[in-house]
């Protein structure tokens, strides 16, 4: 019976090396926790407040640079346009309204995430979908760049010795944030949560006291004013476009919770769409609050000091709460990254079903998490912190591009969804979803009309990249899935005989133990031992041994003039025509001992490793590693030969 041979002889690890990892597999462990049953997948999903720390940081942490962007765009027309901070925020609020509705929307009519990708794919196309899912990966990629290096930036301008380790501090908090990940997003958030919570109450008690009460509004502001001296009136169209365009990078991560939805507790739609609705009440109410207070105390653009700085500096002194509240935007802002932990692997996984991605980035790892797609966005992520030295600057003109270039595609298919589903009250929805679209649309077009030179050139260029690979990546699968036959029966299976070649290097009982897998995997076996010139003695010694042994088996032996056992096995594998020899396939197994320690390991030739390289190429031929515990070969001991030498020591 050949099935639980096989089985045994392609095994790629023991059932001991399960059991006992060695150190670092061991140390991985600790970091990433113990592997989780399917049946356990609760505890990495996520609760709706839950989901603020691990889909919402992006969204929330927009608030210490969308209202800057704001107020540095109206700067440069003088002291007069800083007046239009208010409505100009106003109308982002509104369009973030628009999105918020719509985002819960597309988690009721797309509860297995994708969110901008998976309306694209089922109302706009196939091209439509894959122009939104390369936009939502350079999306997140930056997100995660921009996050950290903003983050950095806050730490190092706080302590300025640290300037120099800019890049090794990027790189340092990223795999943090890749191991906290690996180990479920719900650890992640629980994780995240007491900043998350110290950021938000924090920022609203800012806010509400500078509403109300401010504690010190005249305070002298350090830093040189960069508003313009002289106004520019009147203030052009362009300018507000500008500034609404700018602001509008407040927004960015707004869809990720649509995109994350398999990653929330069931009811997962319920639970999602309740964090979509907190977020959208506490982003709103944060940017209102914080233009008020911009207006209220005449904030400017100031070298030195970022605007919400300024904000709180006024609303509660530089004391006590001015520097937790300071803190907790600094981590918040590095943490931000984990929005698109949460998102991208989601996505990636959907990608790779509709084969747009190797098929790999849909497999779960041991934590019950897309760890590959986490692997790649650490990546790529990585490298790019890496290019761009840790700046924030060299970031800032990419951001907030590929998302809205999402949100257009999102709205626009859910006026389509509508369209055909035809709802109860389906006109207003869809209308509401069009004017979302023209909105994001022309903050798109802004967008690249003025940030094209400074940057957003890449992303142009990136994004069409993207898509070439997923239609080659999507032709790769369709010419395999021709060959494979996919949909159609196959013929019968075709039973043909087996050769078995087994290198050996003596007569003990490692050969025993192999020689009984081989005899139950193939119809033939022949094993090949190779000898060097200078080791006549040898040679003889062995085919004695081999004689009196006599274990049916044939023994052919191979004579070197170079030191190399790897060379003379594939010599004779390169020769042997098994056609003519009325083989169907051969089977190379390779016998790999497994010692009880694992530096122990070094001890042996790793003549496995060499030969299994060297033929993983050849198609005719199946290379089988069969490890074997020193406990197994404590079993039956074979006859002793009658004047047989040591125990080789070539293992």
């Amino acid at each position: 019976m050949r099935g639980p041979a096989v089985a045994a002889a392609v095994s790629a690890d023991s059932a001991s090396e399960v059991h006992r990892p060695g150190p670092l597999a061991a140390t991985w462990r600790v970091l990433i926790g113990r592997p989780l049953k399917s049946s356990e997948a609760r505890h990495g999903e996520i609760t709706p407040i839950e989901g603020l720390p691990a889909l919402s940081l992006d969204a929330l942490t927009s608030v210490a640079y969308g209202p800057e962007a704001i107020v540095l765009v109206l700067g440069t027309a003088g002291v007069a346009a800083l007046h239009l901070v208010l409505p100009i925020t106003i109308a982002i609020v509104a369009l973030l309204a628009l999105l918020v509705i719509s985002y819960r929307q597309v988690i009721d009519g797309y509860p297995h995430g994708g969110g901008a990708y998976a309306v694209s794919r089922a109302n706009l196309g196939r091209g439509a979908s894959q122009v939104a899912a390369a936009s939502l990966v350079v999306d997140y990629t930056l997100t995660v760049a921009v996050s950290i290096a903003a983050g950095i930036a806050a730490l190092t301008s706080a302590f300025p010795s640290l300037s120099g380790a800019t890049v090794p501090l990027c790189l340092a908090e990223l795999a943090l944030l890749t191991v906290l990940n690996l180990r479920g997003l719900g650890e992640t958030a629980r994780a995240f949560l007491l900043p998350t919570f110290v950021f938000i109450v924090g920022l609203l008690a800012v806010i509400a006291i500078g509403i109300i009460h401010p504690l010190d509004p005249h305070l002298a502001q350090s830093g040189t004013s960069q508003t313009a001296t002289v106004n520019l009136a009147p203030v052009g169209v362009l300018l507000v476009l500008k500034a609404f365009s700018a602001g509008c990078s407040a927004l960015t991560g707004v869809e990720a919770i649509a995109n994350g939805v398999p990653l929330f507790r069931k009811p997962r739609q319920a639970r999602a769409k309740q964090t979509e609705l907190l977020l959208g009440v506490l982003l709103g109410v944060m940017l209102l609050g914080l233009a008020v207070l911009v207006r209220k105390f005449h904030v400017g653009p100031r070298t030195g000091q970022t605007v919400l700085s300024q904000v709180m500096a006024y609303s509660v002194g530089r004391g006590l709460v001015y520097y937790i509240v300071s803190i907790a935007i600094t981590v918040v802002l590095g943490l931000a990254a984990n929005t698109s932990f949460g998102g991208l692997p989601v996505l990636a996984s959907l990608l790779s079903r509709d084969h747009y991605l190797p098929h790999v980035f849909a497999l779960r790892g041991d934590r019950l998490v897309f760890s590959k797609g986490i692997w790649a966005l650490a990546a790529a992520a990585g490298v790019l912190l890496v290019v761009v030295r840790g700046n924030t600057n060299s970031l800032i003109p990419l951001f907030a591009i590929g998302v809205f270039i999402g949100f257009t595609l999102a709205q626009t298919g859910m006026v389509l969804h509508w369209r055909s589903d035809r709802p109860t009250h389906w006109r207003r929805k869809a209308a509401l979803n069009g004017v979302g679209a023209v909105v994001t649309a022309g903050a798109t077009v802004v967008f690249l009309f003025t940030k094209f030179t400074e940057g957003a050139w890449v992303v142009v260029v990136i994004i069409p990249l993207l898509i070439l690979m997923f239609h080659r990546i999507r032709a790769y699968y369709g010419r395999l899935g021709e060959v494979l036959g996919l949909g159609s029966i196959p013929p019968a299976p075709h039973t043909g005989r087996v050769l078995v070649i087994v290198p050996v290097n003596g007569v003990n009982r490692l050969t025993s133990f192999v020689m009984s897998e081989a005899l139950s995997v193939g119809d033939d076996v022949i094993a090949l031992a190779v000898t060097f010139s200078e080791e006549a003695d040898r040679e003889a010694e062995l085919e004695r041994g081999w004689a009196a042994w006599d274990p049916g088996v044939r023994l052919v032996t191979l004579r070197s003039q170079y030191h190399s056992v790897a060379r003379p096995i594939l010599r004779f594998i390169n020769a042997f025509e098994h056609r003519e020899h009325g083989y169907d396939h051969i089977i190379v197994l390779i016998p790999v001992i497994q010692p009880d320690k694992w530096y122990q390991r070094i001890f042996h030739n790793q003549l496995d490793l060499v030969l299994s390289a060297a033929l993983r190429d050849r198609p005719e031929l199946a290379v089988a590693r069969l490890p074997v515990t020193v406990e197994q070969l404590r079993g039956t001991a074979p006859r002793p030969v009658p004047g047989s030498p040591a125990p080789p020591t070539r293992t």
